[in-house]
């Protein structure tokens, strides 16, 4: 049973997440990190903590819920940092934000384990409704941490750059 391009789409999510990891260091460098994780580029726009929490919440509904129909872990974060959701101002701590990043990375490639190349054109039951395909949700995913990775990027250069 062949790997070759669910190995593909890991290889770029891992890549990926050396840029999202890359920019909560540069945060844990800073002289005040509370200050940038809660700051906000305008009204009702989203924090650096949540686009960082809502990559991890969305990883952690793919690997349980959405593929499974499982109850997802990270349970008092879901609905805070889930899609559509409203950003508040109860702020994670960098801690639970880079320990969110790494157990919903490690239950998605566990999750992902149990599939191989002749799966991708299966759409998961959970997830029939959306007609995503396993290759559609792994190109969602690879897509999903870049665009919030580049949230983070921007909202971090903003904030540097503050009048």
């Amino acid at each position: 049973m062949s790997r070759f391009e669910i190995e593909t789409y890991i290889t770029a999510w891992k890549f990926n997440r050396t840029k999202t990891l890359q920019s909560l260091e540069q945060v844990e460098k800073l002289p005040n990190p509370s200050a940038i994780l809660g700051w906000r580029p305008g009204v009702g726009r989203a924090h650096c903590a949540w686009q960082w929490m809502h990559i991890a919440v969305t990883e952690e509904l793919f690997a349980t819920a959405r593929l499974f129909g499982q109850e997802p872990g990270l349970s008092p974060f879901i609905e805070r940092f889930r899609g559509g959701s409203t950003p508040d101002d109860e702020i994670p701590d960098l801690l639970t934000l880079r320990e969110s990043l790494e157990v919903s990375r490690s239950q998605l490639l566990n999750a992902i384990e149990t599939f191989n190349d002749e799966d991708l054109n299966m759409i998961p039951e959970p997830i029939k409704d959306r007609g995503w395909s396993l290759r559609t949700v792994m190109q969602v995913l690879a897509w999903h941490e870049a665009h919030h990775q580049g949230q983070i990027h921007l909202t971090l250069n903003l904030w540097k750059n503050r009048l």
